[in-house]
């Protein structure tokens, strides 16, 4: 196939013809740069399928893959960790949590650790689990731990509001929301790391559109959004390649099945109504400003910080000789981490970027051994 059915092919996003055709489309491709593009996939869940698919073994002498600040559990700063783990001791209080998220190891040990303390933590599948487990406990306080982007925080708002209109005291969410812009303002600012090129999650463009990351372009960093199969991937990065050969830095949506150019305005609407942007903690990147998400003011009754009087987030050392900040960030890949497969394992994980399935440690350690 030459390059233009390739990309008609594309809607065969399963086709393992399409799947040889692209790989060797973009070998080729690479051919013409001067030399081995860096692209960063900012998306955990594509951080998982580029191992899983065995696209970062098939391109190793072609692309250099590395990962970025796209797994949510993993940028979630030691600071919130140790709150959070400070919260699930208080009494009277339920946690409740996505799963990843309770083994996240942290000041305090982990809330895992906590639960088996006998302490109340519950994991949920989403923040409307929280409110029904708020009113099947009216006696108790349930904080949900609110993580992740832009994708997850519209329930969470969701939550909050039905939560105000069923008049339930005892529901609060702990927002430990990030907002993607500028974590990759951060990351393309860094004088120490070289990136070629930028492929976007499509989770998060679901919900925000295409539009959303035009800043990129200041940057003169080419990016695209890409969709989670390995044909759809694929045809990112050679996407990528194409764009820096021809020095085009515009945003590309190669994910239009999902995305649209200003995406689910309804949502964006209720992450707007709900909450309002404030400087966060990014494990790896430190305080961004206005990175991050807390309610607004007339939501503050629902803001677990304010409920328990929580002090503001200070930033606390990794775990000694844990690399998950330098990985997060493109400057280490997980190999490079001395505890890699050793001390920490998915077993035993030292560092979040080893817990979550989104994590690189995780998926380099399952997928590249």
């Amino acid at each position: 196939m030459n390059d233009d059915v390739v990309e008609r092919a594309i809607k065969s996003s399963r086709d393992p013809q399409v799947f040889r055709a692209l790989l060797a489309s973009v070998k080729r491709n690479v051919g013409f740069l001067s030399k081995k593009p860096i692209l960063m996939e900012v998306c955990g869940s594509h951080t998982w399928a580029i191992s899983h698919t065995g696209i970062r073994e098939l391109l190793k002498d072609e692309v250099e893959l590395i990962s970025g600040p796209g797994c949510p559990v993993c940028v979630t700063s030691p600071g919130e960790v140790a709150q959070m783990i400070e919260l699930s001791y208080r009494p009277g209080v339920i946690v409740t949590s996505y799963g990843d998220m309770i083994r996240v190891p942290g000041r305090g040990g982990s809330l895992e650790a906590s639960r088996a303390a006998g302490n109340h933590v519950e994991v949920v599948y989403s923040a409307m689990d929280a409110v029904t487990i708020a009113e099947n406990n009216p006696e108790q306080q349930v904080a949900f731990l609110g993580i992740g982007f832009e994708t997850t925080a519209p329930a969470a708002a969701v939550a909050v509001e039905l939560a105000k209109a069923r008049g339930l005291g005892n529901f609060t969410v702990y927002s430990a929301h990030k907002l993607m812009p500028p974590a990759l303002r951060a990351i393309l600012s860094l004088p120490d790391l070289n990136i070629d090129g930028l492929i976007l999650p499509g989770h998060v463009s679901a919900v925000t559109g295409r539009k959303y990351f035009d800043f990129i372009s200041d940057y003169a960093v080419p990016a695209v959004i890409s969709g989670f199969e390995a044909c759809d991937i694929l045809y990112a990065i050679l996407k990528l390649v194409k764009k820096i050969r021809a020095r085009d830095f515009s945003v590309e949506n190669a994910y239009p099945r999902a995305v649209r150019e200003t995406g689910n305005t309804k949502a964006m609407a209720e992450i707007s109504k709900v909450f309002r942007p404030s400087d966060a903690f990014w494990r790896g990147l430190g305080n961004i400003p206005l990175s991050g998400l807390e309610l607004n003011t007339q939501y503050s009754s629902f803001d677990a910080k304010v409920r328990f009087g929580l002090p503001p987030v200070v930033e606390e050392p990794e775990p000694p000789g844990c690399s998950c900040a330098e990985v997060l960030s493109g400057r280490k890949t997980p190999r490079q981490c001395r505890l890699f497969g050793k001390a920490c394992t998915p077993s035993n994980p030292v560092g979040p970027c080893m817990v979550s399935s989104e994590g690189s440690c995780r998926a380099h350690y399952v997928f590249g051994r």
